[in-house]
């Protein structure tokens, strides 16, 4: 008989940025919604991101970045899921994203991108909608 389980978030702060007040607000909400949520802290390399992700087999990846590096940063992350042949998960981002920058984002592979001001209902229904409900399932 298949079950599901909860769904298992990674919230990472990429890059230089020790500004962690919404990601720290985003986990809270996605952990007060059911989910299991995984905070990397601040400072994480691309290389610490996938690895947590692979480690702790997660859903989805939600990376917050308020430093403008997001062009260097998201494309390494992106390049090193591929090499770990993780593509099945949900990866989305948030924070200071220049609208300009947002269809060279989501040609990346990521998914959805999250502003200032957006709601975290926002968040959770994206994140519910959006992973792969085939991950859910578990054998009881």
């Amino acid at each position: 008989m298949a079950d599901t389980r909860k769904i298992r978030v990674l919230v990472a702060k990429p890059g230089l940025d020790g500004h962690d007040r919404g990601a720290k607000v985003i986990a809270r909400a996605l952990r007060d919604a059911g989910m299991e949520v995984i905070y990397t802290g601040i400072r994480q390399t691309p290389e610490m991101i996938v690895e947590a992700s692979v480690q702790e087999d997660v859903d989805a990846i939600l990376m917050s970045i308020l430093s403008g590096a997001h062009m260097a940063i998201f494309p390494k992350v992106m390049e090193l899921l591929k090499q770990n042949e993780v593509d099945d998960v949900l990866v989305a981002a948030g924070g200071i994203l220049p609208d300009e920058d947002i269809p060279a984002i989501k040609t990346m592979g990521i998914q959805g991108c999250f502003g200032p001001g957006t709601s975290t209902d926002e968040i959770i229904k994206f994140v519910r909608e959006n992973v792969r409900s085939e991950r859910l399932l578990t054998e009881v």
